[in-house]
């Protein structure tokens, strides 16, 4: 399957970007769960994409069984519910990003779910300005050093800033692992402690539209890698979304 542009036309007229990423990720969580993973571990999506819908503290209310006391015990005594307790109001307010966040996780269930891994499916809104490319590379250094596997990957035509790059730049890694700003790409990282060092392993790979995306590795700890086949996820994606066929 070859890798189609979904963000300009005909296609972007056609389908929401949005709702292929979803089906995407969803179809990347489905081949981990069912074909690659340990019985260990489980996959899955967390979509957040555009802003988020402030939630407040509602205001407790009697129920009917509250008001009316207890059944079975004759009592007419309300069960007043706590009031919540409010804060001062804020000092001061400062400037935030949340960026969008299409992703895969991975769980290790030996001691608990434990995050080991995450696919990272990137959006136009993290590449659309600069405070959202540094917030976008601020979530990766977080994973990377806790010491979660990270896989990202950039299919995204209508930006052309590169996150990777960014990302190098935040942890101050150091020219030679710049790519090109303009190429689309896959790329997988691995923290790792070796005897006398810290390092973390780096594959990257070109992608273009109108060429087969390749098989990454996902590493899930020092001593696991799963080879994650991109494309046969994206094709199952496109089938899924019965995308239109497009000329070439």
């Amino acid at each position: 399957m070859q890798l189609l542009d979904h963000f300009h036309p005909p296609l972007s007229t056609l389908r929401h970007w949005e709702s292929f990423h979803a089906r995407w990720a969803a179809s990347i969580a489905d081949a981990l769960n069912d074909d690659l993973l340990p019985a260990a571990y489980f996959a899955e999506v967390q979509i957040h994409v555009g802003s988020r819908v402030e939630v407040d503290v509602g205001t407790f209310e009697e129920t009917p069984a509250q008001a009316e006391g207890t059944p079975g015990t004759g009592s007419t005594t309300a069960m007043l519910a706590a009031r919540p307790w409010a804060p001062p109001e804020p000092a001061m307010h400062m400037p935030a990003v949340f960026p969008d966040s299409l992703e895969v996780l991975v769980f290790h269930m030996e001691t608990g779910p434990t995050l080991v891994a995450a696919i990272e499916l990137i959006s136009p809104g993290n590449k659309d300005r600069e405070a959202h490319r540094r917030a976008f590379a601020a979530t990766c250094s977080s994973y990377l050093q806790q010491g979660i596997g990270l896989m990202i990957v950039d299919i995204v035509t209508n930006r052309q800033a590169n996150l990777h790059n960014v990302l190098v730049r935040l942890l101050d890694a150091g020219e030679p692992f710049l790519l090109p700003d303009e190429h689309l790409y896959s790329i997988a990282y691995r923290p790792v402690r070796r005897v006398d060092t810290e390092v973390i392993d780096v594959w990257p790979a070109t992608l273009a539209v109108g060429q087969a995306l390749p098989v990454m590795p996902l590493p899930l700890e020092a001593s696991l890698a799963l080879p994650l086949d991109l494309g046969a996820t994206y094709a199952d994606a496109c089938k899924r979304s019965r995308l239109p066929s497009i000329p070439r």
